[in-house]
């Protein structure tokens, strides 16, 4: 590109938005405007830094994030959002331009781009493909297990567990969104199109970043039943080609040697599904970094899309 393209980060002490400002350091095609610390939460101040920007990034609580949308006035803005606010406004790209040629061209044109959670992300890309070609009933009654790393917690969480002094329930696996309320649960159902939302049970470990998003099939009851092996095959085919997606083959989950790290892929900015069990009883798993394409990864991909670069530029695949 011949000019630079002007980035804001609004939020940029959080973890997704230092990750994303530590993303562009190697770029030489990002200007990032710079905001004053002290002016950090100044309404008038936020909206003269969106406002000229190219694209701007919301790494911001909710409510937060709707304000900043309310400052921006300039119509060629670019707004790519990491909160929850708008993953299923109708108006927004949902930022996960694998799940189909629609969802991409939205990215690529819209001004307004949604970055899933990072749960959702996996749950997303296990069941997606299987409710939109009919394979799994949109009454199916979908279970997920999600096991994260501690630094998706943010800061607060990120300290907790990174302190010397830490009580010993850190040491040890912690579930939790225990109401069956977690803030992901919309889109998941939404996004995907099933008619109730899964029971979820998200896991946080004691270790930094990295997950394992894994979705239980009983095969007997899908609307087509297909086989181990054709189920693999099925994921292989609908993310053919896909440069952020692997799906991993038979010799590939043989190599695991029976487990499934959920710090596996830390550090790595794409997916992978990975499909086992038997012909009756399927486990469908998505392994990824949910710093990377779990938050900051995808925000960019999505801005690469969005300003037609390449859609890997500056990401690790």
């Amino acid at each position: 590109m011949d000019q630079k393209v002007k980035v804001f980060i609004d939020g940029s002490e959080g973890t997704t938005g230092l990750r994303i400002f530590e993303r562009f350091q190697e770029r030489d095609d990002v200007e990032i405007i710079r905001i004053n610390p002290e002016l950090r939460k100044d309404p008038a101040e936020r909206a003269k830094m969106i406002n000229a920007s190219d694209i701007t990034f919301l790494c911001l609580p909710d409510a937060a994030s709707v304000e900043a949308v309310s400052l921006c006035t300039n119509p060629d803005v670019k707004i790519i959002d990491a909160s929850t606010a708008h993953r299923t406004n109708p108006d927004w790209a949902y930022g996960f331009p694998e799940l189909s040629e629609a969802f991409k061209e939205k990215i690529m044109t819209g001004k307004r781009i949604a970055v899933p959670g990072c749960h959702a992300s996996g749950f997303v890309a296990c069941v997606y493909p299987l409710v939109s070609s009919g394979i799994m009933p949109k009454d199916y009654p979908v279970v997920c297990f999600s096991l994260t790393g501690y630094s998706g917690g943010g800061k607060k969480m990120i300290a907790q567990y990174e302190d010397e002094n830490r009580p010993e329930e850190l040491y040890a696996p912690r579930e939790y969104g225990l109401t069956q309320m977690h803030k992901h649960l919309k889109e998941m159902k939404e996004i995907t199109g099933l008619d109730t939302a899964p029971i979820f049970t998200p896991i946080v470990d004691d270790y930094y970043s990295g997950m394992v998003v894994s979705v239980p099939v009983f095969t007997g009851r899908l609307a087509r039943k297909l086989t181990l092996s054709e189920l693999r095959d099925f994921y292989r085919d609908y993310y053919a080609k896909k440069k952020f997606i692997h799906v991993l083959n038979e010799e590939e989950t043989a190599a695991l040697g029976g487990f499934l790290s959920g710090n596996g892929r830390s550090g790595w900015d794409g997916m992978d599904i990975i499909v086992t069990g038997n012909d009756e009883r399927i486990t469908v798993n998505a392994r990824f970094d949910n710093l990377g394409k779990g938050a900051s990864g995808a925000a960019i991909q999505c801005m690469n899309l969005a300003i037609g670069a390449e859609e890997e530029t500056g990401l690790k695949l």
